[in-house]
């Protein structure tokens, strides 16, 4: 049983989660061999292989949680269930929620081949690709928000209706539990929030965390192959998904997941424009979407960033960086406050 090197050992025991895989996955033979995947700032994500099967393994990490974070158990539930739709989602292989196993919860899926991008500006990839795999992103988002959840098993994945005031208070709690310093932004986007919901009657299975960064594209083909990072889903409005899917020609190239300051038109990327309308001929009506709906991506993602910053100042964030990015949390509730003042 290895890890790679020049990656730091696991704080869990492989031994031990090798013996549970072999008890509950079929056909499952030969050596382990452990990567831990760089980037993911929340749940531990890594590479198990084996010669018989490519697996990735995926689990909260170490140490004190905030409430309903780190809901690996919701994750695999969610892509289980879409496992049936048209929603391109990776095959579930295994569950574990008894912590007895290697101290936390966990599940394992199957490792798709294909091409992830953390930069939105899609570097390396062809001109004519790059407008392709955008509107692919519009795609899929439209094909979420058109699954019949009911069917699918997820009536009780969330709650209908009141998706906004709920979310509302929730990261204003998670404000209150994760903040390191005081942002004054933030307090008066929790106001302004709170006495501005529009119409919030329309319910879809929601991603929470869409963007093109959590997408996997074909390795030669602009299209998806594989929806990620399905920890913040629950059963929520659609527009509040795609106006985060749409941040990224709000923020900056350095602010995490924008590129507004690059030349979209040079790097064939469509305008937020000709997405959102991408989207619309693909999605059921849903209303127009309002700067609230910027605005309360961009006060949820602050929050997240400031539990960042948190689990890095106590030393159990997942990736190195994490400090500088919790840096961050104040830069997208500026752009928050921007959207709802109308300055672009």
């Amino acid at each position: 049983m290895t890890s790679i090197p020049g990656f730091a050992p696991p704080d869990f025991d492989l031994t031990v989660l090798d013996a549970y895989l072999r008890r509950v996955t079929p056909g499952l033979h030969g050596e382990p061999e452990l990567e831990r995947i760089s980037g993911g700032q929340s749940n531990p994500t890594y590479f198990l292989s084996y010669p018989t099967h490519r697996t990735v393994l995926r689990m909260p990490p170490k140490g004190p949680l905030l409430p309903s974070a780190h809901a690996v158990d919701r994750e695999h539930r969610v892509m289980h269930a879409l496992e049936k739709t048209s929603v391109a989602v990776p095959q579930m292989l295994a569950l574990c929620t008894d912590t007895n196993v290697i101290g936390r919860p966990f599940y394992v899926m199957a490792r798709i081949a294909g091409r992830v991008f953390n930069d939105c500006s899609l570097p390396g990839v062809a001109f004519a690709e790059r407008r392709a795999m955008y509107f692919a992103m519009a795609e899929t988002l439209a094909l979420l928000h058109r699954v019949d959840w009911q069917a699918a098993g997820l009536a009780d994945f969330g709650r209908v209706g009141g998706y906004y005031t709920r979310q509302i208070a929730r990261w204003s709690k998670q404000w209150t539990l994760s903040k390191t310093r005081e942002i004054p932004d933030i307090d008066r986007l929790i106001i302004w929030l709170g006495e501005n919901v529009p119409d919030e009657s329309a319910t879809t299975i929601s991603h929470g965390d869409f963007r093109i960064g959590n997408l996997m594209f074909h390795p030669t083909e602009p299209r998806v192959v594989a929806v990620l990072d399905w920890e913040l889903s629950t059963l929520g409005h659609p527009l509040a998904d795609l106006a985060y899917s749409a941040l990224g020609w709000r923020l900056r190239s350095n602010e995490h997941m924008g590129m507004c300051d690059l030349d979209l038109a040079t790097l064939g990327i469509p305008t937020e424009a000709e997405y959102l309308a991408h989207y619309r001929a693909h999605a059921p009506a849903f209303g127009p979407q309002l700067p609230f709906h910027t605005a309360m991506s961009l006060f949820r993602l602050a929050v997240i960033f400031e539990g960042i910053a948190a689990r890095a100042k106590s030393g159990s964030a997942s990736a190195a960086n994490a400090a500088d990015l919790g840096g961050l949390s104040a830069a997208f509730a500026r752009r928050a406050v921007e959207a709802i003042d109308g300055v672009r």
